[in-house]
């Protein structure tokens, strides 16, 4: 009786998640191990049920196939429950602008199509709420949905970048230092691109993961131009493959201006990212279908790089493009006369094409997932769609790396490393493999024809974070490293979780729980952190680390004590209650439910 009004005091978001949780996710040292008990039905708490009624649940059994998906119900359920409190730190309720902010600082924006019914949700609790909405577990059950292993991803920190918002704040930075560049002319030889203004600049990122950051005139369109070109040879290998494509096509850097009339020694266009190279590959899509399908299938194409968002078509910049392209149809009769088309190739079809291509336009977010699309290996990360092969990306990537930045490619490629492709609207299109893609816009070209702040903003990037394809991950110090997160140190891992416990500050153990940490590692004295809690008197501490993370109440330290023992030491008999009560439950499990709990288990890993 002592016990139960005891623990009356705790924290009631706290006690309800221990009745909720039928099994519980413990964390342990490489990945999430399941609770050792499963209980069929909802227990209030440990300490308000004998062991005779635990033994007499924990023995009801079902079908095998209810039993298992029940099973299952019951984690996903448990799973909600730590993600919400933790969201929350143990408060019943919060606005639900909350919420939004904290999704926002992973990196994940409402926009997201994977949360499309997640975001209905909280519409429609906003039509239907009079005053300012508050998300409780109910509503925070029915937004999170199918979306539970992804947002525990978010909120464990798992996603590529960790430490998202401290990224973000650095990317302004960066932008800010980057806008400070007044040099460059806007190009002013296809009459719709001398338009725009040249104080416009944006920036806009998306990691493999989805998550995504903006900074200035992201949602302005302009036109792809040359930033199409790898694109294009994307969609090229996809379909008819590299040795084809090559056959009519060359790799090699040409060394001259990007619209010059040249063709290496075996009379092919040096490259795909050259216009005489972009010409021809746009002679070899869909070169059966008529002109308006052929524009329909690429656009289709980039609708799903970008994950369905803004791909439109300037038609004014692309009659503009053909009054002007006298370069361009120069070179289109020179790659004719040396017969570098495929036999029965159009030559005025295929220029237009290639007009209508450079015609394209984007937004720097917009581009930001295409180029995220190329940094995932073709599969578009805020969707989960494959769009393009593996063989296509990596050849894509190869050439943007040697051939992206005109007559400046070496020197990109020496001081950044990374593979990009500019444009003479004053794109951008930036990849760091394995990692993020990025659009920069600002109109003011250099004489090179690339973006000036485009440049500079590049080079920031890579001179603060080790993205440079042959900085050393391990042993350069000197640049920080996004993906690493700032917890990665076992030993400071050890004195946060040992404070947490000897604190008493459940939010600060959830959240350790939640991101998978080792909630059974041990201090220099082989204590544990219900050691901690248990010595030190804190009950809804030592109730959360043995009914939701389930650790072993057996360790012992380095004299020999249990948390039990430390608890009767101390005189928390409370504690004690909760920990004899816990031990009976602990050492009463079968081995069929462990077998059945690591089942359930290997799905959630499959899941994850």
């Amino acid at each position: 009786m002592h016990c139960l009004k005891s623990l009356r005091t705790a924290n009631p978001g706290i006690l309800q998640l221990f009745k909720n949780a039928g099994i519980s996710a413990r964390v342990g040292a490489d990945s999430i191990v399941l609770s050792r008990t499963q209980q069929p039905v909802p227990l209030p708490c440990w300490a308000a049920a004998s062991p005779h009624i635990h033994r007499a649940l924990h023995h009801q059994k079902g079908p095998d196939v209810d039993k298992g998906h029940s099973n299952r119900s019951r984690l996903m359920s448990s799973m909600e429950d730590l993600l919400f409190y933790t969201i929350t730190e143990g408060k019943e309720m919060i606005p639900l602008s909350q919420f939004i902010s904290a999704l926002r600082k992973t990196g994940l924006l409402t926009s997201d199509p994977r949360l499309r019914d997640c975001v209905r949700q909280m519409r429609q609790s906003t039509r239907d709420s009079i005053g300012p909405v508050m998300m409780d577990k109910k509503l925070f059950r029915r937004c999170v949905g199918n979306n539970i292993m992804l947002l525990t991803k978010a909120f464990r920190k798992k996603f590529i970048i960790p430490n998202f918002e401290e990224f973000a704040q650095q990317i302004n930075k960066m932008y800010d230092s980057a806008q400070q560049q007044e040099g460059g002319q806007v190009a002013d030889y296809i009459p719709q691109l001398a338009k725009f203004s040249p104080d416009l600049w944006g920036v806009s990122l998306c990691t493999i993961n989805g998550q995504r950051h903006s900074v200035g005139d992201t949602k302005v369109p302009f036109c792809l131009q040359s930033c199409v070109k790898p694109l294009e040879y994307a969609i090229a290998v996809h379909e008819i493959g590299s040795e084809r494509v090559h056959h009519f096509v060359g790799k090699e850097p040409s060394g001259f201006k990007f619209n010059k009339l040249s063709l290496s020694e075996e009379d092919k266009p040096h490259n795909p990212m050259v216009n005489a190279g972009a010409i021809v590959i746009s002679s070899l899509i869909k070169p059966d279908s008529n002109k308006a399908e052929r524009f329909d299938y690429v656009m289709e194409f980039l609708k799903s790089m970008a994950g369905t968002e803004y791909v439109g078509f300037s038609n004014a910049t692309f009659q503009s493009e053909r009054e002007t392209g006298d370069r361009n149809y120069a070179i289109g009769y020179y790659l004719k006369e040396k017969k570098c088309f495929p036999d029965n190739a159009d030559m005025i079809a295929a220029l237009d094409f290639y007009f209508q291509l450079c015609s394209i336009e984007v937004t720097c977010e917009s581009g930001s997932v295409m180029a995220a699309t190329l940094a995932n290996g073709g599969i578009c990360p805020i969707t989960g769609e494959r769009v393009l092969s593996a063989e296509a990306v990596r050849n894509t990537l190869s050439l943007m790396h040697s051939c992206g930045m005109y007559d400046f490619s070496g020197q990109f490629a020496f001081h950044v490393g990374l593979p990009a492709k500019s444009g003479v609207s004053g794109a951008v299109l930036l990849v760091v493999p394995n990692v993020m893609g990025m659009m920069c816009w600002s109109p003011p070209l250099d004489r090179l024809g690339n973006s000036v702040r485009g440049i500079h903003f590049c080079q920031e990037l890579v001179s603060h974070f080790n993205f440079h394809n042959y900085d050393n991950l391990r042993h350069f110090t000197k640049k920080h490293d996004p993906r690493r997160r700032s917890d990665e140190d076992p030993n400071k891992s050890v004195v946060n979780l040992m404070f947490a416990a000897y604190s008493g500050d459940v939010s600060a153990l959830r959240r350790f729980a939640l991101s998978a940490l080792n909630m059974e590692q041990t201090d220099y004295d082989s204590r544990t952190a219900l050691h901690i809690a248990a010595a030190e008197g804190h009950v809804e501490a030592v109730i959360f680390l043995t009914e939701i993370c389930k650790l072993n109440p057996h360790m012992k330290d380095r004299w020999g004590n249990t948390p039990l023992d430390d608890a009767m030491q101390f005189g928390h008999d409370v504690i004690v209650s909760v920990l004899e009560e816990y031990q009976g439950v602990y050492d009463s499990d079968s081995p069929c439910d462990t077998e059945e709990q690591k089942s359930t288990l290997d799905t959630l890993k499959g899941i994850v």
